[in-house]
């Protein structure tokens, strides 16, 4: 369900809603009961009916239903029961919620009770705050399965991305930009994309440096580490091109010259997904679309999540956008019966 003071109980709503979705997938919120009814009486969303149950043999598939596994409550109540949550705001409490209903679909994938995980977003501030050290859902996810070569993958219609460092500042970020890494992040990008069916992937490897280096006028990383790493790649069989300057892979890989691009750092893939998936107006001041979604690769479970964060300044907003928790739930889809 996602840090409950942010948007992800609406538009888990609003997702779930869909009586298409559940001709695709039997979908199970692990989360706060109370917290989903509360986003359900807000302003023109669907109507929906929440079911509590105890484990996916109690639930009901019917669209309109929307099945909880209600996680412990964290979360004050008043003498009627209802919550008494600080929504829209950090707080230890959330992040301590949040962070409790990751760790319980972790357990239930690893335990083979769902074939796939999809999260929606959790704040990083409220996590620390609950007193857990916490840089983002993908090193919780790879430290609960023991995971130690993982990478986050991006994903919006046609262009891919793969990131060789994340949640780091950028100074270690390009300290991370080794032949190994690289390497590494190159065979996860061509096997990911193996598993959605393409048979032989055309993986774009990004420069580091403006204009790739330059041939060494701008660093020497491209020279010493990342085109090593590209030459080793195809020894390897795999279709790897690079480096490629950054300013222009992403344009080429949406306009279908690669099938993903292995970006050197978290911004440098991001900024150009969320160009594409983001689109807001300024005239209706809304968001129309935010799509996309984050994989995270290497797991011995699946895991998809929205790709955005906790939106605290929309929470109640009717106009709130579910697309993003879509794509992911479809890519988990795609994912599970892939494994099948």
């Amino acid at each position: 369900m996602g840090d409950p003071a942010g948007i992800g109980p609406e538009i888990t709503v609003k997702a779930l809603a869909d009586g298409k979705l559940y001709e695709k997938c039997r979908p199970v919120v692990y989360g706060s009961a109370d917290i989903l009814e509360m986003a359900a009486a807000y302003e023109r969303m669907p109507p929906v009916r929440i079911k509590r149950i105890g484990n996916a043999g109690e639930a009901d598939f019917s669209p309109g239903v929307i099945n909880v596994i209600h996680v412990a409550d964290l979360v004050k109540t008043d003498e009627n029961g209802h919550p008494i949550f600080p929504r829209g705001r950090v707080s230890k409490e959330a992040g301590e919620a949040g962070l409790a209903y990751v760790l319980k679909v972790i357990e239930a994938a690893k335990a083979g009770e769902v074939d796939a995980a999809v999260t929606n977003p959790v704040n990083k501030e409220a996590v620390n705050l609950a007193g857990h050290p916490f840089s983002g859902h993908t090193e919780v996810f790879a430290e609960q399965t023991g995971t130690k070569r993982y990478t986050m993958m991006l994903a919006h219609g046609s262009l891919r991305v793969v990131h060789v460092s994340t949640h780091v500042s950028l100074r270690e970020a390009c300290d991370r930009v080794t032949k190994e890494n690289v390497l590494e992040k190159i065979r996860i990008a061509d096997d990911a994309c193996r598993r959605l069916g393409i048979d032989r992937p055309k993986v774009a490897v990004a420069g580091l440096n403006p204009h790739a280096g330059e041939n060494g006028m701008f660093g020497r990383e491209e020279i010493e580490e990342i085109r090593p790493a590209v030459e080793e790649a195809r020894a390897l069989g795999i279709h790897a091109d690079g480096p490629v300057p950054p300013d222009t892979v992403f344009s080429k890989a949406a306009g279908g010259m690669y099938d993903i691009v292995v970006a050197m750092y978290h911004d440098q893939g991001h900024i150009p997904m969320k160009v594409l998936g983001f689109t807001y107006n300024e005239k209706e001041k809304k968001w129309n679309s935010v799509s996309g979604v984050n994989v995270t690769l290497g797991l011995p479970i699946i895991r998809t999540s929205v790709d955005h964060g906790t939106a605290y300044d929309q929470v109640g907003n009717p106009d709130v956008c579910e697309s993003s928790l879509v794509n992911a739930i479809e890519y988990a889809v795609m994912l599970a019966s892939d494994r099948e």
